[in-house]
């Protein structure tokens, strides 16, 4: 007996890859049930006029109205969304005291509802002292081995994805207000090119899903445009709290290709041009996704 040389669950998820293939956006699909309607996210009706002319949207809508209506009850209500949790970890580690310098994020910075109210928003960010753009957990940890003169914390752990909800979440409902002009356009650039290059073994890029496709189902999964103004999100599936760069590893290792390391350049370019996108779009920190 011959044995297929791919794993069932690898032909499963090409065949079904087949939906975001070159060209799938020009076919014709069939008219869902009306039972299928009713169940369909209304995200339409919740979409803002883009900032730029040159965004590939119509309308800019947020991920959260991609989701089922429990899911979005559950982002609305502070006690019931389970990304307070780090929210509230990230407030205690405003105040505590860390490293050499014997000081803490309040220290420099006073009451974070005052001193933070805004600043996400604008991130990624230009360093003229290391002249490239930083995103908010790279920021976090200059502070932390500059002016704590603490160590870093490790991209991913709970300390640095709970500070960083922490700072978001003071910018709750704020536009996202990020600058692609100077010296951030070849890095805007770069990350655009990063989003159109197909990778990996189903051969798809992130526009295949996110752009050409939203609005869909792939398998289960209702496709959303991609938008990163609720980062870092609780994720259902993982019971925790995901910062953004880790999504799009995920995001890399769905399509069967090697990702890109989280706060490596290329991450870093692909998470300023995909704020771009969603210009004007509310800070939802922490918000809740499948």
């Amino acid at each position: 007996m011959m044995v297929h040389p791919y794993p069932l669950a690898l032909t499963a998820i090409a065949l079904v890859a087949l939906a975001v293939a070159p060209h799938a956006q020009d076919m014709p699909s069939a008219a869902p049930s009306a039972k299928e309607a009713s169940e369909r996210p209304a995200w339409q009706a919740h979409g803002l006029k883009p900032q730029s002319p040159d965004s590939p949207f119509e309308e800019v809508v947020s991920g959260l109205y991609f989701r089922s209506k429990e899911t979005q009850d559950m982002q609305a209500d502070d006690f019931n969304n389970p990304g307070f949790l780090a929210v509230e970890q990230g407030e205690e580690l405003w105040s505590k005291v860390d490293g050499a310098a014997g000081k803490s994020c309040a220290s420099c910075h006073d009451a974070a509802s005052t001193s933070m109210k805004g600043v996400a928003a604008a991130y990624p960010k230009w360093n003229g002292k290391l002249a490239k753009p930083v995103n908010l957990e790279q920021r976090i940890d200059i502070c932390r081995t500059g002016a704590l003169k603490a160590e870093p914390w490790a991209f991913g752990s709970p300390e640095l994805t709970a500070m960083t909800a922490y700072i978001r979440n003071q910018s709750r409902g704020m536009p996202v207000a990020v600058k692609v002009d100077g010296p951030m356009t070849p890095w805007f650039e770069r990350g655009k090119a990063l989003y159109y290059q197909r990778n990996g073994q189903l051969d798809l890029a992130c526009a295949s899903c996110h752009e050409k496709n939203h609005g869909k189902y792939l398998r289960a999964d209702f496709l959303s445009q991609g938008q990163s103004n609720g980062f870092p999100v609780y994720r259902l599936r993982d019971q925790r709290l995901v910062p953004l760069h880790e999504r799009m590893e995920g995001c890399m290792q769905d399509v069967r290709a090697t990702p890109f390391k989280p706060l490596s350049d290329e991450f870093l370019a692909l998470e300023t041009y995909v704020a771009w996108r969603g210009l004007g779009l509310p800070v939802e920190t922490p918000a809740v996704r499948n």
